[in-house]
């Protein structure tokens, strides 16, 4: 990446953080003007940014994001309080995420079946994780229920750790069933197994080990508030680095960890959410920016009617039909069931893990154009519609439930214990208070 490429893409982020509450306010959300805004700065249109697909600087930003976005993600879960309350995103994950890798996997396997099963497996568990980024309207708009916002929010933070491993496990395979790879299918169980055992005890023990040095040393107030956030991504690349180091996969160290993590130790949990508000978020939107501008024009070079189809049968069949029979049983209004299927964004997790399996030393073997251009394309469609429909969809839903209801009992008003959503500045700030004859309090204070 020279100079001139990061010019650009730190111009269009400037650029947008100018406007960037007025922008939100309505159908506009950053992922979507930052994808347009690559899209237009890359190659295809003005050619201002011209970065080839295999580059070191886009593969690091893509591992160092996805580091930090499943660390972040999975320790904003208590995992000790997902217990009955909250079976909503219980179900989406438990019933909903398998059986949407399986149907994205059978369509996948109908629309392309020169690709094999198991190449169209790729495409359907890359994209099966979900990224509330997209429809950030939803899970922070206090109109609509909190066990339906949390519902969402839960599962965007857990799908991608828990759909990581099964990528793994069918990418490995699917490349030692290629001639000339290198590896015995023994060779593989064996890799597969260190992957899966190393990985999450390394992270297991980073996280626990971090979590109790933090929780003293912040507690003897040996730690200012700077190297209390920096500690984060410490922690989250430890965990990622001891693992490959292990033998394990560092990836799902840093998910394990981040569960540890946000389990343990209070002061790093309030940390990650100022974290996510700044380093997160700036990294997201460079990959975004980086998917407008490098990865999906070749996509569009590429697109047949397959493609399409398959897009808009992954925001609607693959994602709707699972949805609706994971949530069953629960007496939540049809709306309700159709709400939470329309709103599975595909977006970061989709893109990282994109980059990794086309990386040569994750996958060993050439991918498929079908499979990068069937994902790209699925992933732009759904920044730009999940992020014009968040807004207004979540409005008109709550409007609905007013009329419907007639009192808060129902199913959709059940209480849950409320975690931290990736947007902790749109919670509601209570206002300070006035500053009685000047500035006396102030005075007092000091």
């Amino acid at each position: 990446m020279n100079s001139s490429d990061l010019f650009v893409i730190a111009l269009g982020i400037f650029a947008f953080a100018l406007l960037s509450r007025r922008a939100e306010s309505g159908f506009i959300t950053a992922p979507m003007v930052i994808t347009l805004f690559g899209l237009v700065a890359g190659a295809s249109v003005l050619g201002l940014i011209r970065l080839p697909i295999e580059n070191a600087a886009i593969n690091t930003i893509a591992e160092i994001t996805l580091v930090l976005a499943l660390f972040t993600d999975a320790s904003r879960i208590d995992v000790k309080r997902l217990d009955t309350s909250h079976d909503v995103p219980l179900r989406l994950l438990g019933i909903g995420l398998p059986l949407c890798m399986v149907l994205g996997t059978g369509i996948a396997y109908w629309l392309f079946p020169h690709l094999g099963l198991a190449m169209a497996a790729i495409i359907g568990i890359i994209l099966a994780p979900t990224d509330a980024a997209l429809g950030q309207a939803v899970v922070t708009n206090e109109k609509v229920p909190q066990r339906i916002r949390q519902g969402l929010n839960v599962e965007s933070g857990l799908n991608d750790g828990l759909a990581f491993p099964v990528l793994l496990i069918v990418v490995s395979l699917g490349m030692a069933s290629e001639a000339g790879t290198g590896r015995t299918a023994t060779e593989w169980g064996l890799f597969i197994a260190g992957q899966l055992v190393l990985g999450p005890i390394v992270g297991v023990g980073v996280g626990w080990g971090g979590a109790w040095l933090v929780e003293r040393c912040a507690d003897r107030q040996w730690m200012n508030h700077v190297f209390l956030q920096i500690s984060v991504l410490s922690l989250a690349l430890l965990a990622y680095a001891g693992a490959e180091l292990a033998g394990g996969n560092g990836f799902i160290a840093a998910f394990a960890s981040g569960m540890v993590v946000g389990t343990r130790s209070r002061h790093l949990l309030e940390a990650i959410e100022d974290f996510g508000e700044t380093e997160g978020q700036l990294l997201s939107l460079i990959v975004f920016l980086l998917f407008g501008a490098v990865l999906l024009p070749d996509a569009l070079a590429d697109l047949g009617w397959q493609h399409v189809l398959y897009a808009v049968l992954s925001l609607t069949v693959i994602r709707m039909v699972p949805v609706a029979i994971s949530l069953f049983g629960t007496r939540l209004m049809p709306v309700t069931v159709a709400f939470l299927g329309w709103f599975g964004p595909r977006g970061l997790a989709s893109i990282l893990y994109l980059l990794l399996i086309l990386e040569g030393d994750t996958a060993e073997g050439q991918i498929p154009s079908d499979i990068s251009t069937t994902i790209l394309v699925t992933v732009g469609l759904s920044i730009m519609l999940h992020g014009a429909t968040a807004a207004p969809l979540a409005r008109a839903y709550a409007r609905m439930l007013k009329r419907a209801e007639t009192d808060e009992t129902t199913a959709e008003h059940q209480p849950v214990f409320p975690f931290p959503t990736r947007f902790p500045h749109f919670r509601a700030q209570a206002k300070p208070a006035p500053q009685p004859h000047g500035g006396r309090q102030r005075d007092a204070d000091q």
